[in-house]
């Protein structure tokens, strides 16, 4: 029997920590993890955390705490894969110190990851991104702020973490400009500035002066939770002048997916949409393809034989008439 307290330690602060340099939200990520198992084996078999050993943690009881994620806290798919990419990573580190569990770290390792449905993303349609940034009221500070954010968001595709961190050294004004922020995996990127999101971006900062570009009134930065209520607030304001908005899952990734969608529409490459969102794999940026019917329509359209007009078949008017006086 050996303990993995000691083990569980070295592998956060030396191996997380001091020699992958993984981020905060990593860290964070797997703590939660560690946490919500050790809680499960106490309260299941009445082991202290500090207490437990490999032989509490072989593949039946970590099995059993996946189910117990889904069954009963509820967590997606998803959420259940990434706390068991949490849990790998820990026993791979593992593996090369404690050779003597090898038999019950290898059959942790065994357990497969679960395979979730892909859904189709939800994105904004031209007259909706008009109508959500314009919902904020530009008499005001918050609705100010509020709208250069929304503006910023949606023309540039940042995900919600590098928004909130955005500060006014990051910005670049005038031709080619651009703002730098640091994504997934401590990885640099310029995305371009249009013209009008520049225009906002200059009128904010001449009034917002403390802080980073997106932060409440006393400088301190916007939390995920304040982007989403703000989201929220904003989109049930909108749903009075554009009502397709009512019932949308509006949150902060539906903007990047919507960046990706107009910057898809505008035929612009996939390989440079996938540099302006940061996306480590050109695969991951593929899924955008799938979600706009028009890119599949121009594509039936140039099958169609050359003596045939394109398009859908559309039934002549005195069909429409009769099916309308049913």
């Amino acid at each position: 029997m050996t303990n993995v307290n000691a083990t569980l330690q070295r592998w956060f602060t030396h191996r997380l920590i001091n020699e992958q340099h993984v981020s905060a939200h990593t860290i964070s990520a797997y703590r939660d993890a560690i946490r919500l198992l050790v809680s499960y084996i106490h309260d299941r078999h009445g082991r202290t955390p500090s207490e437990l050993d490999f032989d509490h943690l072989d593949a039946t009881n970590i099995g059993a705490f996946l189910t117990w994620l889904e069954t009963d806290r509820h967590v997606s798919i998803a959420t259940r894969n990434a706390r068991l990419a949490a849990l790998r990573s820990f026993f791979t580190y593992a593996s090369f110190h404690h050779p003597e569990h090898a038999q019950t770290i290898a059959r942790v390792l065994a357990i497969p990851t679960k395979r979730a449905p892909t859904p189709i993303v939800t994105f904004l349609t031209p007259a909706e991104i008009d109508a959500l940034a314009g919902a904020p009221d530009p008499t005001t500070w918050t609705g100010r702020r509020d709208r250069c954010l929304l503006t910023v968001a949606i023309q540039t595709g940042l995900r919600v973490s590098e928004l909130i961190a955005l500060q006014p050294a990051d910005l670049t004004f005038g031709t080619g400009g651009h703002l730098q922020c640091v994504g997934k995996g401590r990885k640099h990127r310029a995305v371009p500035l249009t013209s009008h999101t520049q225009t906002m971006l200059t009128a904010w900062l001449a009034e917002h002066t403390k802080g980073p570009i997106f932060a409440k009134r006393d400088g301190e930065p916007l939390t995920r939770d304040a982007v989403r209520r703000i989201i929220d607030r904003h989109t049930l304001t909108a749903t009075t002048t554009c009502p397709t908005l009512t019932g949308k899952n509006m949150t902060p990734h539906v903007l990047r997916h919507t960046c990706a969608m107009q910057l898809l529409r505008a035929d612009v490459d996939i390989a440079v949409i996938a540099l302006i969102l940061g996306h480590a794999n050109i695969e991951t940026t593929r899924i955008y393809l799938h979600a706009d019917h028009d890119i599949k329509q121009r594509a039936l359209d140039r099958l169609t034989p050359p003596d045939v007009q394109p398009g859908r078949y559309q039934p002549p008017d005195h069909l429409l008439a009769f099916l309308d006086a049913l």
